[in-house]
């Protein structure tokens, strides 16, 4: 016998989630209470044996869609279940579409913690009506680093100018700590915005990442990194962890003293810090869906594959649609939005080609 509910025990929502393969940070209990600082929605929907044991979860954000002003479910890197042809995930499907007339959501979208190219979750999804989409919303594409080795291996991984390059910013008068204070937590935001404008991409509000912290540090499962030089801090990075996987969040860099090398040395302090929580991966998150010259993050790709690792490319999006017209007009509006983006992208390469042929 299974049931599907919504889950209001934390704890047992997030082992569950831990010890998953399907195991992934959006999936926590906490994240789903970062969405109102967001303006969205949570639902925590999940299966239960007949002894109360979990045996499926899916943290869902509802969302309103731009322009239409109408809400869809969205399932970050879920669900979490792992064996997707189990009984429990249509348990978990006929509850949500239920809750969806409630919400009067238009869709389910999914984008499960799942190697692309899994023959038993496309063949499921495929028989329980999803659809696929080829627009992500949490980028598929990441670059892993296996961190169960010991030091001296995991340093013999890396590219050689990458080990350089840490003990460079120690010579070079880098010192790391944990950022405690709310002073701390201020500097860092300060130097994210000059990160983001400077490399060209939207941050979240300040009281956003002032609530990862909280939330996740209640049992250390956040730390925020700060590297200094003469007693002024200068980068600063968010790395979480839940189960075997740690996740390079957030990244600050100011544009001072960058020939020093901190951000080399603040990576290997996460790393350092995800072992000795018992954490087997450390996920940089985010790389260009293709890996050539020119494309989008190929510099961040390129600074992330210094350290040794591989690719991770999760399964695509897929959509299950319960109000066909509103969905048809949403998937217009990503096609527009789509050759918006790559319009913007191609005068962005041809802008920055011209600059480097001018100097």
């Amino acid at each position: 016998m299974m049931e599907a509910r919504i889950i209001t025990d934390r704890q047992q929502w997030n082992d569950f989630v831990a010890s998953s393969p399907c195991c992934n940070i959006t999936q926590s209990y906490e994240w789903g209470e970062l969405l109102p600082y967001l303006g969205d929605t949570s639902l925590y929907v999940g299966v239960v044996d007949d002894a109360g044991n979990l045996c499926a979860a899916m943290l869902i954000l509802v969302i309103s869609a731009p322009l239409l002003r109408q809400p869809y479910f969205y399932a970050p890197r879920g669900p979490v279940i792992d064996d997707p042809a189990s009984p429990a995930l249509t348990v978990l499907l006929n509850f949500v579409k239920a809750q969806a007339r409630k919400y009067h959501a238009f869709m389910l979208k999914i984008e499960p913690s799942v190697e692309d190219g899994n023959e038993a979750w496309l063949t499921e999804l495929k028989r329980q009506g999803f659809r696929t989409n080829p627009y992500f919303s949490h980028i598929r594409h990441e670059w892993v680093l296996d961190i169960r080795p010991d030091e001296k291996p995991l340093l013999s991984g890396m590219k050689e100018k990458w080990r350089y390059n840490i003990r460079l910013a120690g010579r070079k008068g880098i010192t790391i700590r944990r950022g405690e204070s709310d002073a701390d937590f201020d500097a860092f935001y300060r130097i994210y915005e000059t990160t983001s404008e400077r490399d060209s991409f939207g941050i979240h509000p300040k009281v956003f990442y002032r609530e990862v912290l909280r939330s996740f540090s209640k049992n250390d499962h956040a730390a925020l990194f700060l590297a200094e030089y003469e007693g002024k801090i200068i980068a600063g990075t968010i790395v979480l962890w839940l189960g075997r996987w740690s996740w390079y969040m957030y990244g600050a860099s100011s544009n001072e003293h960058r020939e020093r090398m901190p951000n080399h040395l603040l990576q290997w302090t996460g790393m350092q810090w995800a072992k000795s929580k018992g954490c087997w991966y450390y996920n940089f998150r985010g790389i260009p869906e293709i890996l050539e010259e020119g494309q989008e993050l190929w510099g961040v790709y390129l600074f992330k594959r210094g350290f040794g690792g591989y690719p991770l490319r999760s399964l695509e999006t897929h959509d299950l649609v319960y109000q066909p017209l509103i969905y048809t007009a949403y998937r217009r509006l990503l096609d527009v939005k789509r050759w918006r983006d790559e319009r913007q992208q191609k005068l962005r390469v041809a802008a920055q080609t011209v600059g480097e042929r001018a100097r």
